[in-house]
């Protein structure tokens, strides 16, 4: 299975459920597409339909809530293909701002209480580069 050996670390370090979404997801894109860019695409695509990225790793998104996680992931594949714009990078943007505001605690986001829903999300995808970063090393 291609989706296992080329699965990203912040998927190694992950639960089994988000692995095996991810593989899934990757392995039948490489069926439909081939190998590369776009079977990751498609499967992290997938992935931030159930998860989202929480520091080195991913886990299941609060309350079971189900959908694209951006405005970005929303469009759809080949929409997004046509007018690219930044993602959340796995932050369920979509979320309440007390749910990001929870995330960014977790994470230890210094001067999180005053932040807006948009300045958590950022500050989210900041600790999470960080977070994954460190764990490579």
């Amino acid at each position: 299975m291609p989706g296992r050996q080329d699965m990203p670390s912040t998927l190694r370090r992950s639960p089994k459920e988000a692995q095996d979404t991810w593989v899934k997801a990757h392995d039948s894109a490489v069926d439909q597409y081939g190998e590369g860019e776009r079977a990751h695409r498609t499967a992290f695509s997938a992935l931030k339909h159930t998860f989202e990225k929480v520091g080195d790793r991913w886990q299941r998104k609060a309350g079971g809530k189900k959908g694209p996680s951006d405005a970005q992931a929303a469009k759809g594949e080949p929409a997004a293909r046509r007018s690219p714009a930044k993602t959340a990078e796995g932050v369920d943007a979509n979320a309440s701002k007390r749910h990001l505001y929870e995330v960014a605690k977790e994470l230890g986001v210094e001067g999180r209480s005053s932040m807006s829903k948009d300045e958590l999300v950022s500050a989210i995808k900041k600790a999470n580069r960080r977070k994954t970063a460190a764990a490579r090393k």
